[in-house]
């Protein structure tokens, strides 16, 4: 193993602290400021590994590894970098990343990163013994735990365990189905958990990328393959190494496309766009959907043999509304995860409000449930969550999907009679709390008052409003 490692980061403290870090565990270690610096080192010495701040001085730390890609130097490389977007993520794999950190990070967290990037990268030989070491049927890791303290999902947990303890290899694809938002991509992550995999979980939404890219994404392409492609990349299924590939919303892939990845996991092999070479996935292929394939199949928009390829291992997520008894579990779960990433301290629910929460019907799955608690922690940063910090629509049970149809004696009338009802069916339901009735509605407490002020002048040659809209 090459235990030479180069660490370029232009903030000093960073550089001196990593230096002295991965000296400590055995390393030989040079450092550098910039990024043109590096390169020079580079020329002279054969290191093994290079630890690189994003955003350099002069040239950054992308084109530094695209210069060493360039030279065909195989070199892994981790790139640090304070600016987290999942873009610059991507994009740094695509240029052949070993790995991405943001800061700030602890030091044992990067440790371990280099400790495995040296390792996956090493001669065979010093892995051989470390790969034929049998693993536990499954890893408890993080996802797994979460999905196993859920009593809805029992039988999830249960189809895990048998795939974490199989010997079937990565050619067996899983097929996850399951409503928007009811945690497919938490079971994806934990598939990757119980196969011991040390490589990447790799994703895309196939929904979201256009065919003609989707393609590229996925198989990458040589350079001159099509008009913008100015330089070989690598796709997903060459980064994800021996790791997951997960396809989420396979059901909106495009029938071309769907043909092409029949053939990859029939042969396990593939050719990037424009190119003339087999290679080899190693990779574990992960496909998930919100639709009903068996419908898409009906209607031609889904071929029938891929559908049976891919289900050879099924995995249904049954919506939150069907476990309302996990409610306890993804609460407290989310709440501590949302105080870590918000430095807050709030506790969970009570008995009671657990109760209440239970009785809605939770439309957008866990999906919704997450993002109700963030915004209520960002905007209210409560101690403790109680029935005032929840939208009333959620306290009382109501799909918002079918506001409309609710029983407020509303009828056929223009906007503006609309909105002055809705307003005054709000104020009623919160005990006329001008400022809770103002959250709920999305508007300021000011443009309240003053919505109130137009509609009692309005109203004054006629007759007042009702009581409790006056008191308002």
């Amino acid at each position: 193993m090459n235990k030479r490692i180069l660490v370029v980061d232009d903030e000093a403290t960073i550089r001196m602290s990593l230096v002295e870090a991965l000296e400590a565990d055995g390393y030989e270690v040079a450092s550098a400021e910039t990024g043109e610096e590096a390169l020079a080192q580079c020329h002279g010495v054969d290191f093994g590994l290079l630890v690189t701040d994003l955003k350099l001085p002069g040239i950054s730390g992308l084109e530094v590894l695209e210069a060493l890609r360039n030279q065909n130097r195989s070199l892994p490389v981790i790139l640090m970098t304070a600016y987290g977007e999942v873009d610059t993520a991507v994009s740094a794999m695509r240029s052949g990343a070993y790995d991405y950190i943001t800061k700030p990070f602890k030091l044992a967290e990067i440790r371990k990163q280099v400790r495995g990037a040296l390792r996956a990268t090493g001669p065979d030989e010093e892995k051989s013994e470390e790969i034929e070491t049998p693993r536990p049927a499954a890893t408890a890791g993080r996802y797994l735990r979460m999905i196993k303290a859920c009593p809805g999902l029992a039988d999830v947990g249960r189809i895990l365990e048998k795939v974490g303890a199989s010997r079937s290899g990565v050619d067996t694809p899983i097929l996850i189905q399951g409503e928007s938002g009811s945690g497919k991509e938490i079971v994806a992550r934990a598939i990757h958990e119980v196969t011991g995999s040390r490589d990447r979980f790799m994703e895309i939404n196939c929904a979201a990328v256009p065919e003609t890219l989707l393609e590229s994404e996925l198989f990458g392409h040589e350079k001159g393959a099509f008009t913008d492609a100015k330089a070989r990349k690598e796709g997903l299924f060459e980064l994800a190494g021996k790791g997951t590939i997960f396809l989420d919303e396979i059901g909106e892939m495009g029938i071309l496309l769907q043909s092409r990845l029949l053939r990859v996991l029939e042969n396990r092999r593939y050719r990037r766009v424009g190119g003339k070479e087999d290679l080899e996935i190693h990779a574990r292929i992960v496909a998930a959907t919100n639709r009903k394939l068996a419908e898409a199949i009906d209607e031609g928009q889904f071929r029938n043999d891929l559908y049976y390829r891919l289900q050879v291992v099924e995995v249904h997520v049954p919506p939150l509304r069907e476990r309302p008894q996990d409610l306890e579990v993804l609460i407290n779960y989310f709440v501590r995860d949302l105080n870590q990433q918000l430095g807050l301290q709030c506790s969970s629910v009570d008995a009671g409000l657990l109760e209440v929460l239970q009785k809605y019907p939770w439309p957008g799955n866990t999906r919704e449930l997450r993002n109700v608690l963030k915004r209520i922690m960002i905007l209210e940063e409560p101690a403790r969550l109680n029935a005032d910090h929840f939208p009333d629509f959620i306290i009382s049970g109501r799909n918002p999907r079918g506001a409309g149809r609710v029983d407020t004696g509303l009828s056929l009338m223009p906007l503006a009679e609309m909105e002055k009802r809705q307003i005054i069916f709000t104020l009623e339901q919160t005990a006329n709390n001008k400022s809770k009735a103002a959250r709920i509605l999305g508007i300021s407490r000011q443009t309240l008052r003053e919505k109130l002020r137009i509609y009692e002048s309005d109203t004054a040659a006629d007759e007042p409003l009702k009581s409790d809209t006056a008191e308002a």
